[in-house]
């Protein structure tokens, strides 16, 4: 659990459905972004440097995650 995700601003996901309760969301810092699951918010969050993140992100893009 990252220790300052409970201080942090969160926003839903853009990748996360349109109406559905089921998403996730991130919170972004300097160098790092935080993602949380929505319905488990007190579980902490998961961070990810950027060149992580940016990997992350390309591999939803193309359906390979």
């Amino acid at each position: 659990m990252h220790p300052h995700s409970n201080e942090l601003t969160f926003r839903k996901s853009s990748y996360s459905g349109g109406q559905t309760q089921d998403c996730v969301e991130v919170a972004d810092l300097p160098g790092e972004h935080l993602v949380r699951d929505t319905q488990n918010r007190d579980l902490g969050a998961l961070g990810f440097a950027g060149p992580e993140w940016a990997a992350a992100l390309g591999a939803i893009r193309t359906d390979q995650m």
